[in-house]
């Protein structure tokens, strides 16, 4: 059977049908769009609400009302936002008119995010960011303490090295007092030097054994302020009230890290082996014969060369602990939900993909749409003009037409005749 000349082809038809159907669901669809866009812009606005109040500290009436006119204009400016685009954006057929509004909804995105979005993640992950960041500082503060004890204890063990040099010249003075170094029996010259070099070393000794009870003492102090401020950053109740107690039990704690770092003797041994040598008091010779002097003399310089040796491996264990690694100096500086959710955001990635997502979700119809319009288009044709009428426009069409023909009925009517002014009149 011949297909009629004047019908369009059967192709074009197809298109057309198809065209319609997507244009019937788009009109479904757009039948709530607005009201599923109204809803994203007033959560995202409550979110908003939200981090605005942890950034403002003033409980006040003017304080709500500045959080709730900002929360407003947010979702009043995300929702003409995405009513624009997705209206326009979709229509547009230029390509140089769609890469200009896409460049804008990238840009208006952009400014989302910085209005909106990160006082979302505030609002969601808020109190969790803060929780984090103690934890964090306490982390910081235990490594710290554990470094300045450490250093400390490492100090305090020089005891033994003291012990071994003090106990040399101790054995030393036991020899010469048997005669055995001068070659001369009893407590002369060389014992007194000797001995003099033992009680400092035994002073030295004595100041480094009493430094342990208060290192330990110290460290264990610390060790229960930060068991505490562990106990603070996880338990529950109002964040500003914990933060509160988490600040002053750190101040606390770097003072006690403070304190191990001046308890540390290492630096004290130093100064002390350089005493040991440099500062000599030399006994007068009392041997009773010139080669009993000669004798002593000469021990006495060997004794002495002996303690410059000492006090150089006293120097140099001292320099070796001194040359650790020193603690770091923590430091907690307290921080709003907000900077807390920008400073640990790895941390929050689904709640900053959330909070992203409510606010740009949007875009994902808009697209749906210009992928929708696309299929249309090309379904009916670039060149074809849409011809289509809903049932309100029919009937609108319908009575303008009726308007018309009683207008056009009323134009060629003739026109009536004048009234007689004065009917009993007769014509004579």
């Amino acid at each position: 059977m011949a297909q009629d000349p004047l019908s369009p082809p059967v192709s074009d038809r197809a298109g057309d049908r198809y065209a319609r159907e997507l244009e019937r669901h788009l009109d479904w669809l757009d039948s709530f769009t607005s009201t599923a866009l109204g809803v994203l812009s007033a959560a995202s606005g409550i979110y908003t609400y939200l981090g605005v109040r942890t950034l403002l500290d003033d409980p006040g009436l003017w304080t709500t009302f500045a959080a709730l006119a900002y929360s407003i204009a947010v979702s009043v400016g995300i929702f003409v936002f995405w009513s624009y685009l997705l209206r326009l954006l979709p229509a547009v057929r230029g390509a140089a008119s769609r890469v200009g509004l896409m460049l804008t909804m990238a840009l208006g995105s952009v400014a989302i995010i910085a209005m909106s979005s990160w006082l979302n993640a505030a609002a969601l992950a808020g109190t969790a960011a803060v929780e984090t960041h103690m934890a964090a500082t306490v982390q910081s503060y235990q490594t710290s303490l554990e470094r300045a004890h450490a250093n400390a204890v490492a100090g305090q063990s020089l005891s033994r090295d003291v012990a071994r040099v003090r106990q040399s010249f101790s054995d030393l003075s036991e020899q010469e007092a048997g005669g055995t170094l001068s070659g001369f029996s009893g407590r002369g010259a060389v014992f007194r030097v000797l001995t003099q070099k033992g009680a400092e070393l035994q002073a030295l000794e004595d100041q480094l054994l009493g430094a342990e009870a208060p290192i330990e003492q110290t460290f264990a102090q610390g060790n229960t302020i930060l068991s505490r401020m562990r106990g603070t950053s996880v338990e529950p109740g109002p964040l500003a009230d914990r933060t509160v107690r988490f600040s002053g039990d750190a101040v606390e704690l770097a003072g006690l890290i403070t304190q191990l770092r001046q308890l540390n003797p290492a630096p004290l041994v130093g100064r002390a082996a350089q005493d040991l040598s440099d500062a000599v008091v030399l006994p007068e010779l009392d041997g009773a014969t010139e080669a009993t002097r000669a004798g002593q003399s000469s021990t006495i310089n060997a004794v002495l060369t002996l303690v410059e040796q000492r006090a150089q491996t006293l120097a140099q264990a001292a320099a070796e602990v001194m040359a650790l690694p020193d603690a770091d100096d923590a430091l907690y500086t307290p921080m709003s939900a907000a900077d807390a959710v920008i400073a640990y955001a790895g941390n929050f990635v689904p709640a900053w993909a959330g909070a992203i997502s409510i606010d740009l979700l949007p875009a994902v119809l808009v697209f749906i749409i210009m992928v929708v319009q696309a299929a249309i288009r090309t379904g009916r044709g670039e060149g074809h003009s849409d011809d289509r009428m809903t049932v309100g426009e029919l009937r609108a069409a319908l009575a303008a037409s009726d308007l018309l023909r009683q207008v056009d009925a009323l134009s060629h009517q003739p026109p009536p005749r004048p009234a007689d002014p004065d009917p009993d009149r007769r014509e004579v």
